[in-house]
């Protein structure tokens, strides 16, 4: 009898052409370079996109030196020279400031962000001043420049406020508008385009026959991508034939600048998307050294990106937080820095073989101590769904990784780091 190799599988530990995982993220990099087309963008719009220019202030931040407090505006020099007792002349308001001119031994009533005046460089804070009609005395020492900001002091004229490739937070439009700045540049939106793959998916509302499932990658997907801004195409369920597969992607790829599909990426006798991939563009096809999410596709369509995922509800989003998103925000001009890891204690056991590395699901808290600590959520298969939706945070297992007893110290990664 002819002796029997069998292909590399998922279930095996180790697999001499799998590919790690920064080689793999190497080989995208090598391909996905930013867009340069921008828009301009009215500062209400441009939460979550992306700056295309240095946001330059145009003035002081403070525009002039204001109280930090309601109080008193004095000189530093009366109280050097002794005198606790000041004559009070007038009275300064936030937007209205004292117009007079304040001599030596007098000061003046001052609100919180009122102007600060020129012979003015100290603010006494009302809770130690004691008022005596149209005089005031001053109980402790006031050192020069107390509860004063100064002009300039946040951000001064020509500084730069906010670099290219930033992705725009709340308060980075409070920001902007405190500049007097009505409008950004900003990167277009990206358009990416997604299908699942698959005779057994069924969308919602339709009835499943025998072997059938709802199809929950699209919705998933549709999710993260929307996490991340991106002008969606969402081009529904795509079954196993070859000629209709062909005709999505050829449409998909025309119409976005990325294209993304979740199933048919493994070496079952109908998964045809690394085929159809070699016969319409360029293909880079992986087996991944890592799990869940072993199977991936990636490549050119034209001038499109395609990025083929795996058909397991976990794999698809393991596999796109972990190559697609840094892709996504390459390719939108993002600056985009790796994300946040942790080091913390695990309080459950964990299961593991050495040779592939892991991203298991698990769940940051807070003990009673305030210590931060992570719990798996259970099963760990590429199937459970439920184990990513109760999770917060992946847990890192390296290559090397026999297994851990429960209390072991674990890497994590934070969801919030991701998108």
């Amino acid at each position: 009898m002819a002796e029997f190799n069998p292909e590399p599988s998922c279930a095996d530990p180790e697999d001499k052409n799998r590919l790690s995982i920064s080689a793999a993220r190497d080989r995208i990099a090598a391909l996905v370079s930013p867009l340069n087309a921008w828009q301009r963008c009215p500062i209400r719009d441009a939460l979550n996109r992306i700056l295309h220019q240095d946001i330059i202030s145009p003035i002081h931040v403070p525009a002039h030196n204001n109280s930090a407090m309601d109080g008193y505006a004095i000189s530093s020099n009366d109280l050097a020279n002794g005198l606790t007792t000041l004559k009070q002349v007038g009275t300064a308001y936030a937007g209205q400031p004292y117009l007079g001119q304040i001599k030596a031994g007098e000061c003046i009533r001052i609100m919180t962000g009122a102007v600060v005046p020129s012979e003015c460089d100290t603010i006494a804070m009302q809770e130690v001043v004691e008022v005596q009609g149209d005089e005031i005395i001053i109980h402790r020492t006031h050192p020069k420049g107390e509860h004063v900001r100064y002009a300039g002091e946040d951000l001064k004229t020509g500084d730069v406020v906010l670099s290219a490739g930033r992705r725009l937070v709340p308060s980075d439009l409070g920001l902007i508008a405190s500049l007097g700045i009505a409008e950004v540049n900003v990167k277009r939106q990206l358009r990416v385009a997604f299908f699942s793959t698959g005779d057994e998916l069924k969308s919602i509302g339709e009835t499943l026959e025998s072997g059938q499932i709802y199809d929950s990658n699209r919705y998933t997907l549709y999710g993260m991508l929307k996490r991340l801004d991106v002008d969606i195409l969402d081009m529904g369920v795509v079954p196993d034939n070859k000629d209709i597969l062909r005709q999505a992607l050829i449409d998909a790829s025309a119409q976005a600048d990325v294209v993304i599909t979740s199933g048919g990426v493994s070496v079952g006798d109908a998964d045809y998307v690394k085929e159809m991939l070699a016969e319409l563009g360029q293909v880079d096809f992986w087996k991944i050294a890592m799990r869940p999410g072993r199977p991936l596709a990636f490549g050119q369509i034209n001038d499109a990106l395609f990025f083929g995922l795996p058909g397991n509800p976990v794999s698809v989003m393991v596999t796109f937080y972990q190559f697609v998103t840094p892709a996504l925000r390459e390719l939108m001009g993002e600056a985009n820095p790796e994300p946040l890891t942790l080091q913390v204690t695990c309080t459950d056991p964990i299961r593991k073989r050495p040779g592939r590395f892991e991203y298991q699901r698990g769940i940051l808290s807070t003990d009673a101590r305030g210590i931060t600590q992570v719990a798996t959520t259970g099963g760990q298969g590429s199937g459970i769904l439920r184990s990513m939706s109760a999770a917060n945070c992946f847990i890192l297992l390296d290559e090397q990784c026999d297994g851990l007893p429960a209390n072991s110290l674990v890497t994590v990664q934070p969801f919030a780091g991701l998108i």
